[in-house]
């Protein structure tokens, strides 16, 4: 009896521990519950704060944004109206300057020639000065950034010399055909026997003319005759070094120009030879006929032409700005320094790597950091010195 008593007091003590087990477990999970119910509220208040947030973020960037396009737009008309201002003076400015007495250095004639001999010469030479720039047409753009177009005077053909040296030119049927093209597709191919040494070829008469200067060697003219596709002459010229003729080109070994006279060379003949040299060649046989100091300084020099025996020295800064005419030479002595002309380029893109002189047109071809522009010339007569 006894016995039964006591394992009856025993499970009923085993049935209450086991009671307050089970609610001690009971309230451990609710309590668990409730702190994440807590803590799901607290997610869902901050949630519901930063959507706020973010939608007023929203807002005041739409608005901030809004106001910039507006900023944007009023510059921009800002900028237009300046850049037609600027246009507007440039023009005024290139007017004036054709207007002015030229400051160009020239060199002065030191004999009077007699009028009946003048008016002999006349009828033989062109006497003709550059005065100023009549038209500027931008035709595209191909190519490097430095390069070389021109037209060949007595054909209609438009050569391309992409780069500053190279073994392959594009030869296109005119103008025209060039203009329409795109790129250089459309063009005749035309690989020469040996590489081109800078943007200072010329084409004259169906020949082509070109520096050719490997490393550490001597320069040779070339001529080329773009016809049958053969070399025809060859020969060196004396020059020091690796000297080049204009300071702001480094790439233009020499520049060959043709004019109504024929064939010319400007070129350096050292590297410390601060002032241009000009060298008359005949076309035919690549001799050299006659030498002059031009006087013209390499310094800041970036190109140069030759229109009726008078070379005109183009000059810029290391920072582009407007390229102008700064020393003309006459070989004929001819050009007083009262008529030099002082002709500023309208500001296009950069400075130009080559100008080349069409004597049949009166233009001039330029490279002007890719693009290719033509500047038609008004010329007025040569004056007695």
């Amino acid at each position: 009896m006894k016995l039964l008593f006591a394992l009856l007091i025993s499970t009923a003590w085993t049935f209450t521990g086991a009671q307050y087990y089970y609610q001690g477990l009971m309230d451990y999970l609710e309590n668990r519950l409730l702190a994440i119910e807590d803590r799901m509220q607290l997610w869902h208040e901050q949630s519901h704060r930063y959507h706020t947030e973010m939608k007023d973020f929203k807002k005041l960037t739409a608005e901030a944004m809004d106001g910039l396009k507006n900023h944007h737009s009023m510059l921009f008309k800002d900028l237009e109206g300046a850049a037609a201002r600027v246009d507007r003076v440039e023009q005024e400015m290139d007017y004036v300057e054709t207007q002015m007495s030229p400051r160009a250095c020239t060199n002065r004639a030191d004999k009077v020639v007699e009028q009946e001999a003048w008016e002999l010469e006349e009828s033989r030479d062109c006497v003709e000065i550059i005065s100023g720039i009549r038209s500027v047409k931008i035709m595209k753009r191909v190519g490097s950034p430095k390069g070389m177009w021109t037209r060949d005077p007595r054909s209609s053909k438009v050569y391309i010399f992409n780069g500053t040296s190279g073994n392959t030119i594009y030869q296109f049927k005119s103008v025209l055909d060039f203009s329409r093209s795109l790129g250089v597709t459309g063009s005749r191919s035309i690989r020469l026997p040996s590489e081109w040494s800078g943007p200072g070829s010329a084409v004259y008469n169906g020949y082509l003319y070109y520096i050719k200067q490997e490393a550490e060697a001597d320069m040779h003219v070339v001529k080329y005759d773009l016809l049958s596709g053969s070399v025809t002459e060859t020969t060196m010229f004396p020059v020091e070094g690796r000297a080049t003729v204009y300071n702001l080109n480094p790439e233009t070994v020499a520049d060959l120009a043709a004019d109504d006279g024929g064939l010319w060379l400007l070129y350096a003949p050292s590297d410390s030879e601060p002032t241009i040299s000009l060298a008359k060649m005949d076309a035919a046989t690549l001799d050299i006929e006659q030498i002059w100091d031009t006087r013209c300084p390499r310094e800041n020099a970036e190109a140069a032409f030759v229109v009726c025996g008078t070379v005109y020295v183009v000059y810029n800064t290391r920072l582009a700005s407007r390229s102008r005419v700064q020393c003309v030479f006459d070989v004929n002595d001819m050009v007083l320094s009262e008529e030099a002309p002082l002709i500023y380029f309208p500001r296009r893109y950069g400075a130009h790597a080559s100008l080349k002189y069409n004597p049949e047109e009166k233009q001039l071809y330029g490279w002007d950091d890719g693009y290719q522009i033509i500047y038609r010339l008004t010329m007025k007569r040569k004056l007695l010195a």
